[in-house]
């Protein structure tokens, strides 16, 4: 998938090792690290489903973002990029149509 950011800061902190340590912790680096390669490799969003992460689409006010399990509590937070996104007949996303997404932020949301 093609992966962008929704800020250059985000994405020059999430690039930089010793920021991305600083920020979250040698693990939760490590483990970000793996989840954007995952994501950067995989053909469309479905290939999610497969892989360890708990890949899962968000409700409330986060309807339209999708989060992967990083670490404990913390998220890497994301929304299909096409515009509108892809929907199957039933209305739902249709995650084998995604094939970018827009990296929102990494978060403890359950902690705010």
């Amino acid at each position: 998938m093609e992966v962008f950011f929704r800020t250059k800061k985000l994405e020059g902190d999430l690039a930089a090792a010793k920021g991305r340590t600083q920020a979250y912790g040698a693990e939760a680096s490590k483990a970000l690290v793996h989840r954007m390669t995952e994501l950067a490799a995989a053909d469309s969003l479905d290939v999610m489903r497969t892989l360890s992460g708990r890949c899962h689409e968000l409700y409330g006010d986060r309807a339209g973002q999708l989060a992967v399990d990083v670490r404990g509590g913390l998220r890497l937070v994301f929304r299909p990029r096409e515009n509108p996104p892809p929907t199957k007949p039933d209305g739902g996303l249709d995650w084998t149509a995604v094939t970018s997404i827009e990296i929102m932020e990494v978060t403890d949301y359950h902690g705010d």
